[in-house]
């Protein structure tokens, strides 16, 4: 990465907690500006497939393609967006938003708890999920679950790659983050998060799997 964008990195990261919540305000107006048109693109696709336009290799990647975008613009919009304290997130519509993102990947989400959750509740375990789908470069399974506010997570696959150092960003707040990737930054967001509560997160990792707790 050059130094130039590695700064503007680590620039975000340092900044105090009015600018952080900027930077939520940002993310979520990214996101609602996208995903309009990328809906206007897929109701194209539609008409374009209706007025009898026939299914060819090409057609259906573009498909997919678009429904990637929806469903990845969606879950950024959960994770790194503004979360208010009174909002509040269906189970179904959790289950859907993970199942549209992962659903057809290597990786598999599974959504344990069976209520609903509060919007920042939602926020974190998604950051978490984000962290945790770097732990699995050939693919896996991430489970996710909570028993009265202590919430519990598992990676599971057949290769696991755990960079202590990364995982250090997200338990300590001392770490310095001057080496923080692009990639890395739903680390830094969870750690935040977590500490608006008052809360760390707990790490640890096998030959096969990786687990991670917390406390809402």
């Amino acid at each position: 990465m050059s130094d130039k964008a590695r700064s503007h990195v680590v620039d975000t990261v340092s900044q105090p907690e009015g600018l952080r919540d900027t930077a939520s305000l940002l993310a979520s107006r990214i996101c609602h500006d996208l995903i309009s048109p990328i809906g206007a693109i897929s109701n194209g696709m539609e008409l374009l497939m209706m007025s009898g336009l026939p299914p060819s290799p090409e057609l259906s990647l573009i498909e997919e393609s678009i429904a990637n975008a929806n469903a990845r613009v969606r879950l950024f919009r959960l994770a790194f967006g503004v979360a208010s304290g009174g909002q509040r997130m269906a189970r179904g519509d959790i289950v859907k938003l993970l199942s549209d993102c992962y659903g057809t990947g290597r990786i598999q989400v599974i959504w344990e708890p069976t209520s609903d959750v509060s919007r920042m509740e939602a926020k974190i375990a998604l950051l978490a999920v984000l962290c945790l789908e770097v732990t699995l470069p050939a693919g896996g399974k991430i489970v996710l679950r909570c028993d009265r506010g202590q919430w519990q997570m598992q990676a599971y696959g057949s290769k696991i790659r755990f960079d202590p150092a990364t995982w250090n960003l997200l338990i300590n707040p001392a770490v310095d983050a001057s080496d923080l990737q692009p990639s890395q930054v739903q680390f830094i967001l969870l750690r935040d998060a977590l500490a608006q509560l008052g809360k760390t997160a707990l790490a640890g990792h096998s030959d096969s799997a990786v687990s991670l707790r917390y406390e809402f």
